[in-house]
């Protein structure tokens, strides 16, 4: 069943985070390495009413579970990205990239929103069985900033999944992090999403 695959699909997309690489020690003489991004810890996820987070590995490449909105479109960079769950319906990923400058870092940013911000109507030009609207809560005050987006989706056979994705920005440094589980906006934690972004920015470097 194509159709309930694709929902499936977009009702795990979500969203999940990338733990820090450790930094290594410089041989004498050489200049010391530039630390990896840090990422977030499971419990700077929202929290669950019901159940705890758990943080899989940092993986190389671009996740699957963002593939719904950034897909084709995304520039091919070294990507890392962890994938976080929970013992019911509700997931979370992040991914982290280390452009080439600062400039390079705000295009990505810049672009990353745009699909974002497009998502809903590519969504709904895929698949004529699948509604979906898009909403945006606006941009955080933290490093090269960050801005939330909000994505709800309703099929015809009647499943129905929300979604938040961020963007952020330090310096030449992206982060995209993202939440979904069933249910409708009234569902999604944007006040605690909006925190755990602001962690996951912060933490970049």
């Amino acid at each position: 069943m194509p159709k309930r695959t694709r929902a499936a699909a977009l009702a795990a997309l979500t969203v999940a985070v990338l733990t820090a690489g450790t930094a290594l020690t410089a041989p004498a003489g050489a200049a010391p390495k530039e630390a990896a991004p840090r990422f977030l810890a499971a419990s700077e996820l929202p929290p669950h009413p019901s159940s705890g987070w758990t943080a899989g590995p940092v993986t190389d490449g671009f996740p699957a579970e963002l593939a719904h909105c950034l897909g084709e479109g995304v520039p091919a960079y070294d990507y890392r990205h962890r994938v976080f769950r929970t013992d019911l319906d509700t997931g979370a990923v992040q991914t982290t990239v280390v452009t080439g400058s600062a400039a390079k870092g705000k295009a990505l940013a810049a672009l990353l929103n745009e699909e974002i911000r497009s998502c809903a109507d590519r969504i709904e030009q895929s698949d004529p069985e699948i509604e979906a609207e898009g909403r945006s809560y606006g941009s955080l005050p933290v490093e090269e900033g960050a801005r939330v987006h909000g994505l709800h989706t309703t099929t015809s056979w009647g499943a129905t999944d929300v979604h938040l994705l961020s963007v952020g920005r330090d310096g030449r440094t992206v982060t995209v992090v993202g939440w979904g589980q069933m249910g409708d906006f009234g569902d999604a934690p944007v006040a605690a999403f909006k925190k755990t972004t602001t962690k996951a920015v912060d933490k970049l470097y």
